[in-house]
């Protein structure tokens, strides 16, 4: 595909981030690659490990002459960071950020973004419960959806080039209105979170069954909700707050649908509980026919951890 910006500055350099370095070398995107982060600890390890090709010490450096500035910090801090960065942004950047709340990021950043430069928010839909910069690796977004949300008047041509990047990344894009976005992620990862979060903590509060017991007897379904509730707790407060209107909405049907549930548990109801389970089953079937996970034996966590979002 070759090269199709010069240089990208990287604000943030955990997973998400580190993934791009690496997949955008890989495929051969950028020119140079600069990257920023807010522990010294972050930068330290990403000058050793060879991150990205160079490291700075201020986001405003780090942005500075960058024709792609892309936005990987929790996104209650987004904000700050586009309006410590304003100044330094040359007529005709980008900027883009991967956070998975759109509304809250686009009014927290836009009215920073000065004229001339084109602001496309955006979320890859990707990810392990690892954090950190020694934990991306290149293939994170093969065949995942990286998800566009282009502010009113936004440059069609900055647009088309950012999804040229994505992908050559090896992700799908698909464009969708901010608001709508923040509800089908309170649907497919928000309030799924929530509720792993939930459950580890019910069985940690849970006297009658000791810490010993819940580690030795870990059933599939537990291990799982452990999985995702080993996320990275900075950003999941962050996007239960920025967007708790669509993750309260979700999480109000949800209980709606518990309680039926309930019922039909208490009631005896084995016809209404085989009919929703079999429903219900049909949509794993199609997550699978979509290539977006696969039904190999324990979804193939044994053969690569990391390889699951």
């Amino acid at each position: 595909m070759g090269r199709i910006y010069d240089r990208v500055a990287l604000i943030g350099l955990g997973l998400i981030a580190g993934s791009m370095s690496l997949a955008m070398r890989e495929a051969g995107l950028a020119g140079e690659i600069v990257g920023y982060a807010r522990s010294p600890e972050t930068r330290a390890t990403a000058r050793e490990i060879g991150l990205v090709d160079r490291v700075v010490e201020t986001p405003a450096e780090a942005a500075e002459g960058a024709d792609l500035i892309v936005l990987a910090v929790p996104v209650g801090a987004m904000g700050e960071v586009a309006a410590e960065i304003a100044p330094f942004l040359k007529p005709g950047a980008t900027v883009t950020d991967v956070g998975s709340v759109k509304r809250a990021v686009v009014e927290a950043v836009a009215p920073h973004i000065p004229a001339g430069v084109h602001f496309v928010p955006g979320h890859p839909l990707a990810g392990t419960e690892h954090s950190g910069p020694r934990s991306g690796f290149a293939s994170l977004f093969r065949n995942r959806w990286w998800l566009l949300t282009p502010v009113e008047g936004s440059d069609p041509a900055a647009v088309a080039r950012l999804a040229g990047l994505i992908r050559g990344m090896g992700a799908n894009v698909e464009e969708m209105d901010a608001a709508h976005h923040d509800l089908v992620l309170a649907v497919t990862s928000h309030t799924p979170h929530l509720i792993a979060y939930t459950m580890v903590g019910v069985a940690d509060h849970l006297k009658r069954v000791t810490e010993s017991e819940v580690i030795k007897y870990s059933a599939a379904g537990f291990r799982d909700f452990t999985r995702i509730a080993a996320s990275d707790p900075t950003m999941w407060r962050d996007v239960f707050l920025q967007n708790k209107d669509a993750v309260l909405d979700i999480l109000g049907r949800f209980t709606e649908e518990l309680f039926v549930l309930q019922r039909a548990i208490r009631m005896g109801d084995g016809a209404h509980l085989h009919d929703y389970f079999t429903r219900t089953r049909a949509i794993r079937r199609g997550i699978i026919e979509a290539g977006q996970d696969t039904a190999a034996p324990d979804f193939g966590r044994s053969q690569s951890p990391a390889k699951d979002a």
